[in-house]
């Protein structure tokens, strides 16, 4: 069977009926809050972001962990407080994203968190740069439970991976990847769905076809061509690509460069799922990088009470409103990952 299709059906067995009926008053919610700009709210969110840690061992240019650029705390997220987030929302929760910023591989306990979703029947997923993927990591990853791994390859040789992965070894990705597959193969799991995102940036957009043929050889589920956020993208940047589909900016006349999608104003997002950063607070989504729009803290209240309280509904407002208003969703565009 096409690995893809096993996944599909991996992900839809999640789908309890309490967990249905939820997914339903969701979408419901979200439509009913488009027609009456109101922001209606019934049902808890289906997918989950929470963010093992801050710490990274990559510089990535486009990237605060990279950067070393964040206002708010950096550290790992405690036993305690992940293991209440899933205790209160496993009964609705389809999707975790065990993701935010920072490598999950740097958290020392980060595995036995996966498991103890897993545990949940939740779809897990992680986001990697693989350089911690050693053979004894790669079977605990297998054994974990973990039903997706993206593991981050922006280019197919090391002259180009380096350029906006800095300080990355793409020898350690190739290997870490391997270790993954042998452990698939030798403990006879279909998971992790292993997914190759290869971040389009001018540097390699050269190597589009190539990652396809490694990932292929490498026995790699699937490939994620991603478009690249940019931060500074106004007067032009050495990352945006040449290859207009790959680009989320589109040059004018003037040289000036202007995002392509236009700014509506709703946002599934909202509706559907959350983010936790690794100290407990709690932000509408990952474009909200430094937690400027901090909706609460779950070691003050419950995920429930902030889910459905004054600063999430009034947020809910404002992006009915007029999402210019909010500084973040300017830079916004989603939908810019072609699946392949």
């Amino acid at each position: 069977m096409n690995t893809n299709v096993t996944d599909g059906l991996n992900f839809f067995s999640k789908a309890t009926a309490k967990r249905s009926m939820n997914a339903a008053k969701v979408v419901s919610s979200y439509l009913q809050s488009r027609v009456t700009k109101k922001p209606l709210m019934k049902g808890l969110p289906i997918s989950l972001s929470i963010e093992p840690t801050t710490s990274c061992n990559l510089r990535c240019p486009e990237c605060p962990s990279g950067l070393r650029s964040f206002t708010r705390p950096t550290g790992m997220l405690e036993d305690a407080l992940f293991k209440q987030v899933i205790d209160e929302l496993h009964d609705t929760l389809i999707y975790l994203l065990f993701y935010f910023q920072g490598e999950p591989y740097l958290h020392p306990q980060f595995l036995e968190l996966v498991e103890y979703a897993s545990s949940r029947k939740i779809y897990t997923a992680t986001s990697t740069n693989a350089h911690y993927l050693t053979d004894e990591n790669a079977r605990k990853t297998v054994e974990s439970g973990l039903d997706r791994l993206i593991v981050s390859i922006d280019g197919t040789s090391q002259e180009t991976y380096q350029l906006y992965r800095v300080g990355g070894k793409l020898d350690k990705v190739i290997e870490g990847t391997k270790n993954v597959v042998a452990w698939k193969k030798r403990l006879r799991s279909k998971t992790p769905h292993i997914v190759f995102q290869f971040l389009v940036v001018r540097p390699n957009e050269h190597q589009i076809h190539e990652v396809h043929q490694i990932a292929k050889d490498l026995g790699v589920d699937e490939v994620g061509i991603k478009t690249a956020q940019i931060y500074d993208f106004e007067n032009g940047n050495d990352l945006i690509p040449t290859l207009d589909k790959y680009s989320r900016y589109k040059k004018h006349q003037s040289g000036k460069y202007s995002i392509k999608s236009k700014l509506l104003d709703h946002c599934w997002k909202m509706w559907h799922s959350s983010v936790i950063t690794w100290d407990g607070r709690v932000i509408p989504c990952c474009f909200d990088k430094d937690a400027h729009h901090t909706l609460g803290n779950l070691g003050k209240s419950s995920f429930k009470s902030l889910w459905y309280g004054e600063s999430y509904r009034s947020f809910r407002t404002s992006l009915l409103r007029s999402r210019s208003e909010i500084e973040m969703c300017k830079n916004c565009t989603e939908g810019t990952t072609v699946w392949a």
